[in-house]
């Protein structure tokens, strides 16, 4: 599996104008301007066209017309998703609705005060599920990649005011950790994907949809490192208005002195990681956002 690059596609141009429909005219004509952005992309962009017609073809078994079609929903949802995230955390009116399935899972690690590790996946929209944590009264840090161009970040910076997350950029020279060592230590919940990697990354293959893939073994080693409650999380569109958050019972584990019986554990983590995700994405297939060569070799089967 290819290592993944960190970045997203869209340009300022693009984001302004679209926050500007959100704002002054909301999600639903934002969503008719939408419809003509993901056909240009369903036309010309055949790498990511390329990925996932593996996903949805070799790997969940749609036949070919079929997998066109949920691709282009793919698509169009992802999109829904990223104009969702910027609605709901600049504030603008929408008419969202949310429903939460664990939601005392994470309210225990408040309440007890904890902290914890939630890990979630590209799928669906986590970071819309900022409205639980207001209803926790608690702080969320979500640790990301930061390879976004400087002006759409700067750009953006100016119009999101959700004061309940902090982002922690993931760096070369690994201070990252400290900070989510302080996140932690605080008490705080921290949020991180559990299904990409970066050149250099430690993997783990593991059995992923019935195909080999390969796992990043570090956030799941954060779980035993920090010995944290962690639960699996995600926010996941059932309808055009509404959302369904997920989250599973929290567990902490251990962090064995031995090296053998940690690799054990933190193999199990990711089994129980990847069990929880394959429920997702069987569930919302159309909604796992992947745009790259996430099973490496077996492409070329296309």
């Amino acid at each position: 599996m290819s290592s993944w690059k960190g970045k997203t596609r869209g340009g300022l141009i693009g984001y302004k104008f679209f926050i500007s429909i959100l704002k002054y005219s909301g999600l639903t004509v934002a969503y008719f301007f939408l419809r003509f952005v993901v056909i240009y992309f369903f036309l010309f962009s055949p790498k990511s066209f390329r990925f996932s017609l593996f996903y949805f073809n070799k790997v969940l078994h749609y036949n070919f017309f079929n997998s066109f079609i949920k691709i282009y929903k793919n698509y169009f949802v992802f999109g829904q998703v990223l104009l969702d995230k910027i609605a709901i955390l600049a504030g603008f009116k929408t008419n969202l609705t949310f429903e939460f399935d664990g939601e005392n899972h994470l309210r225990k690690m408040v309440t007890g005060n904890t902290g914890g590790l939630l890990i979630s996946a590209h799928v669906g929209n986590f970071e819309i599920a900022g409205f639980l944590l207001k209803r926790l009264n608690t702080k969320i840090n979500i640790v990301m990649y930061d390879a976004e161009h400087t002006r759409i970040k700067d750009y953006l910076s100016n119009i999101l005011n959700n004061q309940n997350v902090n982002i922690i950029v993931i760096k070369n020279d690994f201070t990252h950790i400290f900070e989510i060592n302080k996140a932690l230590n605080n008490k705080e919940l921290v949020c991180i994907h559990g299904d990409r990697f970066v050149q250099g990354s430690k993997t783990l293959s593991c059995d992923f949809l019935g195909t080999k893939a390969l796992f990043p073994t570090g956030p799941f080693y954060l779980s035993i490192k920090f010995n944290v409650p962690v639960s699996f999380v995600f926010a996941m569109k059932d309808t055009k208005s509404h959302y369904h958050f997920y989250a599973t019972p929290s567990k902490k584990y251990e962090y064995p002195q031995n090296l053998e019986k940690r690799n054990t554990v933190l193999k199990e983590i990711i089994k129980q990681y990847i069990t929880e995700l394959e429920k997702i994405i069987y569930k919302y297939p159309e909604q796992w956002f992947n745009y790259y060569d996430f099973w490496g070799e077996d492409l070329s089967k296309v």
